[in-house]
Order: structure tokens, then sequence, then C-alpha cells
């Protein structure tokens, strides 16, 4: 009798999926970047932020139905070659690694900064090895191990969040009374322009990248087609709120948008209005939300890679690989990790151009999917609903190719470069396009050809 190959097992469940949506999310990184987005809008970081929810939440509304049609990992890129084609699911993939590859290194980039700027004697390379090994170390365990971890991490995450924003409503309520702590004053001010806002939007939906990270655990997760889609729209929503919360506090203390230097400005705010301690609080507050950040950013890379090895769409020995005894796909994360030592030759601004390029380019293609889903249906008897499946997601790729095409002219140079690398590499798996590439072999199916069993793909709601 053949051996059994390992598979991955459903232990999440929606909080869990949401805690690791978040962690991904990073929601203290609203902080981090406050000093640029109050400088494009020129003081009304709260309203960019409000703009991104809405415009992020009509890409979510669609990865959650996809999620529920499709409930194996590989997010955009599974999306795409069921709903459009092998061949563009295969360039979606390519195009999102660029974002599942890149956003630890950028994430452990800034968590070394951070550390460094605090503990200058300390050679910047060891913050990184530091972060890298941690959160290996942990990916490679087990997702239990690393949720449990994760669960520490984003408590405490958001108990510096509780603090700052306490502190912030206290010192405004100190100065201007308790009538100071509710102001319209945030949200627009003589100087806020409708350009400004949508600037400062296209800045503040980055910070949204993670709430479709998630799929990449839907073989993980426990009644994936109703635990994913709940956990896509909760992550998009809490996430979305406590942008809004933290930086309406921090716009409340510093009203309008110049700092001594923008890229701390957040700290520049903690020190005048509770000195060195909030400070330096906020400063272990962000470190942690790197870490826990990275943690999640790492797992959600690997099993992206996991479900392209898996269909030999890449090596399959070696992506396609999970280990025996942990049930991980732990080369990958060694692999991801590899690549976050490229963190130690670049700046953020340039590790951040890759992710921009592929995460839009993820977000068009599944609302593109979703319409393609409708038309096959409709094509085949079924009566899907219109406002859910094309009015909802047209909305979604509008907005996603507008942030696309307005991406800065070097990440759009580096991400056609890549993608253009991705089509001769298809090319050359395909036999110059005459065949299609590997279907992807789910574990579900997997289990069934084990079994013996079929399990009929439920029909999609009409809702």
């Amino acid at each position: 009798m053949p051996e059994v190959p390992p598979s991955l097992r459903r232990t999440l469940t929606v909080r869990s999926v949401v805690l690791f949506g978040l962690a991904y999310m990073t929601p203290l990184i609203a902080l981090g970047t406050f000093g640029v987005v109050a400088e494009e809008t020129h003081g009304a970081v709260p309203t960019a932020y409000l703009l991104a929810l809405v415009a992020m939440l009509f890409t979510a509304f669609s990865y959650g139905k996809m999620a529920a049609t499709y409930p194996v990992a590989g997010s955009a890129y599974t999306y795409a070659r069921r709903a459009l084609d092998s061949r563009v699911g295969f360039l979606v993939g390519w195009a999102v690694l660029l974002d599942y590859f890149f956003l630890p290194m950028v994430i452990w980039l800034l968590g070394g900064t951070y550390l460094q700027a605090q503990f200058p004697s300390v050679p910047f390379w060891c913050w990184i090895v530091a972060f890298i090994t941690l959160t290996s170390c942990l990916n490679v365990l087990g997702i239990k191990v690393a949720d449990k971890a994760n669960f520490l991490l984003m408590a405490f995450q958001f108990l510096v969040i509780a603090i700052f924003v306490v502190l912030c409503l206290r010192h405004v309520s100190t100065i201007h009374g308790a009538a100071g702590v509710v102001s319209t004053a945030p949200f627009a001010n003589p100087a806020t322009t409708a350009a400004g806002i949508s600037a400062g939007a296209a800045l503040a939906a980055y910070s949204f990248l993670g709430f479709d990270a998630v799929t990449t655990l839907t073989e993980e997760s426990v009644n994936p087609r109703k635990t994913i889609p709940r956990a896509i729209l909760l992550i998009t929503l809490i996430g979305g709120g406590v942008f809004v919360l933290v930086t309406y506090s921090a716009q409340l203390v510093h009203p309008g948008s110049t700092f001594a230097d923008p890229d701390s400005a957040v700290f520049e705010i903690a020190t005048a209005m509770a000195g060195d301690l909030a400070a330096a609080v906020l400063l272990a507050g962000l470190v942690i939300a790197q870490f826990a950040s990275g943690l999640a950013a790492q797992a959600s890379a690997a099993r992206l890679l996991f479900a392209m090895g898996r269909d030999t769409v890449l090596p399959r020995r070696i992506f396609g690989f999970l280990h025996r005894r942990f049930r991980t796909p732990a080369l990958n994360i060694a692999l991801t990790g590899a690549v976050g030592l490229v963190a130690l030759s670049l700046d953020v601004s340039t590790s951040t151009s890759f992710i921009n390029f592929g995460a839009f380019t993820a977000f068009t293609a599944v609302n593109l999917s979703v319409i393609a889903m409708f038309i096959r249906q409709r094509n085949t008897g079924g009566r899907p609903a219109w406002w859910s499946h094309v009015l909802i997601p047209a909305a979604g790729t509008l907005i996603d190719l507008w942030l696309l095409i307005n991406l800065d002219p070097a990440a759009l140079t580096l991400g056609a470069i890549w993608l253009a690398a991705g089509i001769a590499y298809l090319a050359y798996r395909t036999s110059l396009f005459r065949k299609p590439p590997p279907e992807l072999s789910t574990t579900d199916d997997n289990e069934q050809t084990r079994t013996g069993t079929h399990h009929e793909e439920p029909k999609p709601a009409n809702g």
C-alpha cells in the first residue's frame, strides 16, 4: 500500500485566522507611517484611512466570495486559475509572489530600523538575523505553535494601542477639556483637498495588505467555507477601525502636518505628550508588532509557495515539501527567511515597491474572478445576484486599478520586469503556451483519491 503523504492540519478557528490577519496588517503600522500620510493629506489622516477602508471592503467582499467557493490554499493564485484561466492564474501567482516574498523582508527591515535607532551600538545585521531566526523556528514548529505565540504578541500590541489612545485623549482633555476629545478637525481642515485625501488614501491602503493573506490558511482552518469569508471581513473592519481610531487620536494631539522628521512623527507626538517613557513603550509596541507581522507574513508566503509547488508549477520536490514531523512547509519557510537577508542591502521604499505591484495586481484579479464566476453560473442556469457578483467586484476592480496605475514609477517598472520574467517562465513550462500549466491538486482532492469518496462542490448562494 503506498505511503500516505503528510497533509496540512485543520486546527484554526475564526479567532485564530482573524488574529493572523491582524498581525499581518500590523495595526500599529498606522502610527509608524502617520507623519508621511499627514503630509499627503495636510493633517487629515483619519479621513484617508476611512476612504481606504471603504475601498478595501469591496475587494475583501470578493475575496470572501472566492474563498467560500474554492476553500483551498493559494489565495488569488488559486481563484484566478479556477475562475479565469490557468495561465492567468499562474501570472497572478507570480505577481503576488512579490508581495508575499518581500513583505516579510520589509517587516524585518522596519523592526531592525526601530531597534538600531534605539541601540546604535548593535550592528544592524544582528537585528535582521534575530528576527528571521525566531520567526522561522516558530513557523517550522507548526501553525498551532505560531498561533499561540501570535495571540500573546497581538495582545501586547493592542495593549500598546490602548495605552497610546488613552494618553492622547487624556492629553487633549487636559488642555481643551472633555469637549476637545470629540472634534471634526482631524478629518478636515482649511488645507484639506480632495487630491490630498486621495493621495493619502493610496498610501493608507497599503496598511490593509494582509486581509487577503489568511486565504492561504484555508486548508488549516475548521469549516473554511464559513471561517475564511467571515475572517476576511472581520479583519478588514477591525483593522480599519483601529487605523481610524489611532490616527484620529494622534491627529488630535498634533493638528496639521509639520514634523521635524515625518518618518518618526509618532515618537515626536508620544514624547511631547508623555515624555521619553511613552516613546519607549511605543517603541516596544512597534517592535513586537513587527515581529508578530513577520510571523504571519512568513507563514502565508510559505503556504503560497506550497500551493504552487504541490501542483508542480514550481518544482514540487522543493516547494511542495512538508516536514514529516511538524507537517509544515519547512523548505519554503527557510527560503523566505533567506530572501529576508536581502534586507541588509535594501531600503524600505525600494522593498515596498515590489509589494505594492503584486498586491494590487492580485486584488484586481480576484474581483475579476467573481465577475467571471457570475458569467459562468449564468451560462449553466445559476442565478447569482448582480449586486454581489458584478456591482461590488466591478467597483473593487476600478479602485484597485486606480491604485495600481498611480504607484510610484519605480514600482511599475520593477513590477513589469518581474511579470515579464514570469511570462518567459510560463512559456517554457507550457511549450510556448501550447499546453496549460499543471492543474491544482488540492488537499481535498488528495483525500478523495485516497478514500475513494467524492464530495460534490456546493452551489454558491444566490446572495
